[in-house]
């Protein structure tokens, strides 16, 4: 008789791993048990929310209605109740009804949910609407693909979840992305895509970088030809090397109407939008628009730039006009982007034109330095000072790359954030030290517009093809961090350059699957993290890219050609 127990032990052991393997979510939850069975989901769902919820959570729950209806053909009927969940006479939840109720629990952190799947129901339990949010995108990754890519898929018939429990949160609270189209510039639809494939993996911060020296790409009222002229320039390819400037007229902008219809389109995906405008370097095409008053030397040509690399022709930083000019810029940003944050770049900013400009060495003389880099910093205290001075609704924080710790850094006070790029582990251990909250974004390996195999078939970019998916994934953020620094760290994010990527189909080709490598740095403790459970649960990625739509790479993927 005990081996006959044994025995049926063993095989409901058995069938629980097996139900295990088959739920590969990303990222990985904090923790997950999977137990036998199914929640089937009939024609029709009940979806319960308590009342006195916020506009937030009705719209939640409204969307995620409408996807499932749109992709599964599923009537998802939504219904309120004051005290108990589908109690008697709630028209939306008759017994045979399968139902998912949500409960508050404000007890939790504003994205951690609970989930709990049986063969009858869904518990969902969550304090605010991003905790509501995250855990219906985990129920749609525990879906067939298709309803997370948001199509119909003629190739399935039944739409089942399976029984688990689940409790979750995140390790950090910033977890990234970071875009340039200051170099090439990819439009609306692109951009939501984007967006899309963010929310699929719980990230929370779109940085878009949005001006370079060769391309202006935002619309400033005060300032036309920032788009006029700067936005445009005459070559598609950033000449480098022997890759030469092609003479294509090229270009493109966001008007002020599409910047608003992109911030709510990433709000209804709980993703704040981090606008960066990229001065005093990075800065040729707002000097080519306004010479005037922007340029060390008004009396030269300037033009948009057409090359790679860090150019000199940097802001005059000690000309009024140009103070104004960036006072201007961010009045009109806070304005679209309704979040705490602007990014003002300040990463490789050549000192030399400002070294040959007698008003700038007047300037420096005046603070008391002989460090160049110090002009650049009593910029930023001039716009940190006007945006101060705003009403508090209007205030925004300011991120900096790291080089901005090589001047006078301590004037601009400790409500600043840096982000660690170059040496970023250093770097950002040096900018918690000094009191400064800090993001990990390390070049290497996080900078995934970088090659991602050594195939000769691997598309043309940065690298040498050693950022591959493991070595994204196995980059340990706050690693050996002291207690006492930690909440320094806000998070981890991933970077994109476009020196070499013209088209959308090749940002998606090396941003995917990496961008899910970072997300589970962001997302999963440290602890549950490896790489090889990662892999496997990762293959079934490869279905959700196609029926996104969206280019990927393949080459850690078991059933595509990997040659390509």
């Amino acid at each position: 008789m005990r081996i006959k127990h044994f025995l049926l032990a063993l095989l409901c052991a058995a069938c629980s791993l097996v139900s295990a393997q088959q739920v590969a979510l990303i990222p990985q939850p904090a923790q997950m048990r999977v137990d036998n069975g199914y929640f089937v989901m009939q024609k029709k769902v009940a979806l319960c929310y308590p009342s006195g919820e916020s506009k937030e959570v009705k719209a939640v729950v409204t969307r995620f209605a409408d996807e499932v209806k749109k992709t599964t053909g599923v009537k998802v009927k939504t219904c309120i109740y004051r005290n108990t969940p589908c109690a008697k006479g709630m028209g939306c939840c008759k017994s045979d009804t399968r139902r998912i109720i949500l409960h508050t629990d404000k007890a939790l952190g504003d994205e951690a949910y609970k989930l709990s799947v049986s063969t009858e129901a869904i518990n969902i339990t969550a304090a605010q609407p991003a905790g509501f949010f995250y855990a219906l995108q985990t129920l749609k990754q525990l879906l067939p693909a298709n309803v997370m890519a948001g199509v119909k898929d003629a190739n399935v018939s039944e739409w089942r979840i399976p029984v688990i429990e689940i409790d979750d949160c995140p390790r950090f609270g910033w977890r990234g992305f970071m875009l340039d189209e200051g170099r090439h510039f990819y439009g609306k639809a692109e951009i939501k895509k984007v967006l899309d494939v963010m929310a699929a993996y719980k990230m929370n911060r779109f940085h878009w970088h949005l001006t370079e020296d060769q391309g202006w790409r935002i619309e400033i009222k005060k300032y036309p030809r920032l788009t006029e002229v700067g936005a445009w320039r005459d070559s598609k390819v950033c000449a480098w090397g022997d890759v030469k400037p092609d003479g294509i007229r090229y270009g493109g902008y966001y008007t002020k109407a599409d910047v608003r219809e992109i911030v709510a389109y990433a709000k209804e995906r709980f993703i704040e939008i981090i606008p960066e405008v990229d001065i005093p370097g990075h800065s040729q095409a707002a000097v080519a628009s306004y010479p005037e008053f922007l340029a060390c030397d008004p009396e030269a040509k300037h033009e948009v730039w057409l090359w790679q690399g860090v150019s000199a022709d940097v802001i005059n930083v000690s000309n009024p006009g140009a103070v104004q000019f960036a006072k201007d810029v961010i009045d009109e940003l806070t304005d679209l982007f309704p979040y705490q944050y602007i990014h003002l770049g300040g990463d490789e900013c050549p000192t030399h034109k400002w070294e040959h400009n007698a008003d700038c060495q007047a300037l420096l003389k005046q603070l008391g330095s002989n460090n160049y880099r110090d002009l650049q910093i009593n910029f930023y205290k001039q716009l940190k000072e006007h945006i101060a001075a705003k009403p508090a609704d209007k205030q925004r924080k300011l991120i900096f790359w790291n080089e901005v710790l090589h001047g006078n850094t301590k004037s601009l006070g400790q409500d600043i954030t840096i982000m660690a790029w170059i040496g970023a582990d250093g770097a950002a251990k040096d900018a918690a030290e000094r009191g400064f909250h800090t993001i990990l974004t390390p070049q290497i390996p996080y900078y995934i517009n970088r090659k991602q195999s050594n195939l000769p078939t691997e598309p043309h970019s940065q690298g040498y093809g050693t950022e591959t998916v493991e070595a994204v994934y196995n980059y340990v953020p706050m690693k050996n961090i002291p207690t006492e620094l930690q909440s320094k760290y806000l998070g981890v994010q991933a970077n994109f350059w476009t020196e070499w990527v013209v088209s959308a189909d090749h940002m998606q080709y090396l941003m995917l699957p990496r961008l899910a490598a970072v997300a589970e740095a962001g997302w999963t403790p440290q602890s549950l993290r490896d790489y090889k459970d990662f892999e496997q649960r990762l293959q079934g990625e490869a279905d959700y890219y196609r029926l996104k739509g969206v280019n990927y790479g393949k080459h850690v993927f078991r059933t595509v050609d990997t040659s390509k």
